[in-house]
């Protein structure tokens, strides 16, 4: 399962040490200006080694983009990218080759695969992510022009218990040898009503699906989300009024989504993100052999994945908003 979405569809390829990451984007409408300055831009947020606070691990992280763009437009065939990766230290993972870090995903690969690439994880690796923001822009750039009211924001939240100063709480966390964990928050403005899909095709349940499927994410709720659960139903429904002749909620707790569907309102959900598993200190674990061994990763990683994951999670939401339009393209006969 390595592509994601219906109508606007990106498949992603590439391992953290491998020659490259890359990917394939279609759906993706003929005569759409691709600037790819933003584009770069969207990446340059997301990449290793802009603060102190994230890995060392310094990726130009320069997109090239290979086909579907002709002088500056898409072509409708499919888009196709690679980004070469330039700073590996894929002996730092010698010690990890036959044992299994805790909380990692070395253990389940290798029940599934019977094999993994142990350099930096492989494809489990959140290097990967890198792709998901180039297509997210490619994205982006799409809904200017089909939707050009629409915004996506994110922003961090909390880290750990800090709610104010993130960068300041993450390195106070480094100093101590650890990793943490915290929220992101993404808004989403100017979405019309009508976008989503009743009962499986429901657009927060599309949302939750994008933003689970980010490593180390661990939790979503939209609305009122798990804060609700003290309210009452009189106390959370959204009343309609007419607003200057436009049908609008009163409150917004459903976050914009009501029976699956775009009312019109702000979409709003939260992505819950657990502290990296990778930690600067030894623990306990067990080999292949399944025996007990004490565990020092070394080499170059984040603190916190949050700083770095504004960038992707805006990068999903602008996917599923662009493939919920093109869905409802076919919705009905106008």
């Amino acid at each position: 399962m390595n592509t994601f979405g219906t109508y606007y569809r990106f498949t992603g390829f590439g391992e953290s040490h491998g020659a490259a990451i890359g990917g394939v984007i279609d759906g993706v409408p003929a005569g759409v200006a691709i600037d790819e300055q933003f584009v770069q831009a969207q990446l340059d947020r997301r990449r290793p080694g802009t603060s102190a606070a994230n890995t060392a691990r310094n990726e130009a992280d320069k997109v090239e983009f290979l086909s579907g763009i002709f002088e500056g437009k898409t072509t409708g065939t499919p888009i196709g990218f690679i980004i070469r990766n330039t700073n590996q230290h894929s002996g730092d993972y010698d010690n990890v080759k036959d044992t299994f870090r805790p909380s990692h995903a070395d253990y389940t690969y290798t029940q599934k695969y019977g094999f993994r690439d142990y350099r930096g994880g492989g494809r489990s690796s959140a290097r990967e992510t890198a792709c998901r923001v180039v297509a997210g822009a490619v994205a982006m750039l799409v809904l200017r022009q089909v939707m050009p009211q629409c915004t996506i924001q994110a922003a961090i939240t909390q880290v750990g218990n800090a709610t104010s100063d993130f960068e300041n709480a993450i390195m106070a966390v480094k100093a101590d040898g650890d990793t943490i964990g915290g929220i992101i928050r993404c808004s989403v403005q100017g979405v019309p009503a009508g976008l989503g899909d009743p009962v499986f095709g429901k657009l927060q349940a599309q949302l939750a699906a994008a933003m689970l499927s980010i490593n180390a994410a661990k939790g979503f709720d939209y609305g009122s989300g798990f804060e609700g659960v003290g309210k009452r139903g009189s106390e959370l429904n959204d009343v309609f009024e007419n607003r200057d002749g436009q049908i609008r909620t009163r409150t917004n707790h459903s976050g914009g989504i009501q029976g699956g569907i775009s009312n019109g309102e702000e979409i709003y959900f939260r992505v819950v993100f657990k502290p990296i598993a990778t930690l600067p200190r030894e623990q306990d674990t067990v080999n292949s052999k399944g025996e007990p061994v004490r565990l020092a990763v070394r080499g170059r990683h984040d603190t916190s994945v949050l700083l770095r994951a504004v960038p992707v999670v805006e990068s999903m939401t602008a996917m599923v908003i662009l493939d919920a339009w093109l869905s409802n393209r076919n919705a009905k006969v106008e």
